[in-house]
């Protein structure tokens, strides 16, 4: 079976007014793409800058490498992929059959309020197909809404980076919001593992995962879904 899945990162890459780097978690990228294209997916790679997502740097120092990373910087068509994302606006959800959001710290600040990415993944939501976000992506659905105009996460069981997971990192006075609290104010029912420990959450059509550890356990579960 055939299945084209739509992965969106993040194009912003500094940490509020710290003057420090951010983007994208690598694991949080590979780690899907990886899942996705050993099952034989087609991928297609959007940010809403397009070209070449910032990448954390923390993401790709030693001690944050993974099987999946380590696969990444040996596949020169998988970098050559991610050099050119294409631009969001430029993406049509009736092209695919899935999307998901891999996260890092930039998805907080480029995203939440996002209209191109908030229009994008209410058309997945009202065809019915899955969405997918890891760690700091689900910052991508808190303002989303139904097509009744509810918030797309009320009496969902969600999960996302945790706010001692926040505090672990030192970044919960940088971060825009909290996003365990966000989710928990837009009516989602929050769960969670202990910090860094994997967990997934899948209700319906929608799958969030809370951390790095989380992401190919939520690939996985995407690709449940799709088949």
């Amino acid at each position: 079976m055939s299945m084209k899945i739509l992965m969106v990162l993040t194009s912003h890459d500094r940490l509020g007014d710290t003057g420090n780097p951010t983007g994208f978690w690598l694991e949080e990228f590979a780690a899907p793409y990886y899942v996705f294209a050993d099952a034989g997916a087609e991928i297609t790679l959007a940010s809403p800058a397009g070209g070449q997502p910032p990448l954390d740097p923390k993401s790709d120092e030693p001690d944050a490498q993974t099987e999946a990373t380590k696969r990444f910087q040996a596949d020169e068509a998988a970098e050559a992929l991610l050099a050119n994302t294409v631009k969001l606006a430029d993406v049509s959800a009736e092209d695919f059959d899935a999307v998901f959001y891999p996260g890092g710290h930039g998805p907080m600040w480029d995203l939440p309020d996002n209209e191109t990415s908030i229009a994008l993944i209410e058309k997945f939501l009202a065809a019915g197909k899955p969405i997918g976000a890891v760690c700091h992506a689900p910052a991508a659905l808190v303002n989303v809404r139904t097509q009744d105009g509810a918030s797309f996460v009320a009496g969902k069981r969600v999960t996302g980076f945790s706010n001692s997971e926040e505090a672990g990192v030192g970044l919960t006075d940088v971060v825009p919001f909290l996003l365990q609290d966000r989710l928990i104010e837009r009516g989602g029912g929050y769960g969670r593992a202990e910090d860094w420990a994997p967990h997934v959450e899948v209700d319906g059509r929608l799958v969030t995962g809370q951390n790095p550890a989380s992401s190919a356990p939520a690939a996985q579960e995407l690709l449940a879904l799709l088949r």
